[in-house]
């Protein structure tokens, strides 16, 4: 594979905003895991109690809109918070550089001969990068931001909302598609299988280890599920 200077592993992703992808990647199939086992759960339980086939789709559906409303607002509020404090950060950084420029210079190149750097070289680097862009320099050194990628809370509300209901469509789907007797084992089976695949790829993207991340995944959802089926089937026999 021919290599361009400045480009020493053109197969590497070396692009800004790689991690914050991978972040919002992650969280996305971490929504979708949420998605399924809230929602397998509240439709096996009815399931559990009643086999109408329009009580266990109208539950579904609920709890899939309440849901998703509750994972995007949720995400809306911690997103903008953080976008906040984030904008007030720059916004006094903005105002160090330019009344103190000095001695933000000196930080700057302070920052840098902490990393190894000589005294000598972390200076010239320091003003290197001031010369070019002072702002974006001290926001990435200083508050590890980057100006041009602050996180939208709009986007985050509606990825997560998204991430939610993709998820949550599996059990849905699962429970009414089947005929009566199948249900809940078809449930059952499907859930863990997505369940099994949302970990692996959790796993992946976090760099941890697959193998334990899907027994957690797989555990938790079959734990559940049972749990609501048994409250579902003491609801059925009771009459509620």
């Amino acid at each position: 594979m021919d290599k361009t200077p400045g480009s020493p592993h053109p197969h590497e992703p070396h692009r800004e905003g790689l991690a914050s992808r991978l972040n919002w990647l992650r969280a996305g199939v971490l929504g979708a895991n949420d998605g399924i086992v809230s929602t397998a759960g509240l439709v096996v339980g009815v399931a559990a109690a009643t086999t109408s086939a329009a009580a266990i789709f109208t539950a579904g559906i609920a709890g899939l809109s309440a849901g998703a409303i509750s994972m995007a607002v949720g995400e809306y509020v911690s997103v903008s918070a953080q976008r906040d404090s984030e904008r007030a950060l720059l916004a006094k950084e903005r105002t160090e550089l330019k009344e103190e420029p000095d001695f933000e210079l000196a930080e700057l190149a302070d920052i840098y001969q902490s990393k190894g750097l000589t005294a000598e070289t972390a200076r010239k680097v320091a003003e290197e990068l001031t010369a070019h862009d002072a702002f974006l320099a001290h926001a990435e050194a200083e508050l590890g931001l980057n100006p041009r990628e602050l996180t939208n809370p709009w986007t985050a509300a509606a990825s997560s909302a998204v991430a939610f209901t993709v998820g949550a469509l599996l059990p849905l789907l699962a429970i009414i598609l089947p005929p009566t007797t199948a249900r809940i084992p078809v449930t059952f089976a499907a859930v863990l299988i997505a369940l099994a695949i949302t970990g692996s790829v959790s796993a992946r993207l976090g760099g941890s280890n697959r193998g334990r991340a899907v027994v957690r995944v797989v555990v938790g959802g079959a734990l559940a599920m049972a749990v609501t089926y048994g409250i579902g089937q003491l609801a059925g026999v009771a009459g509620v």
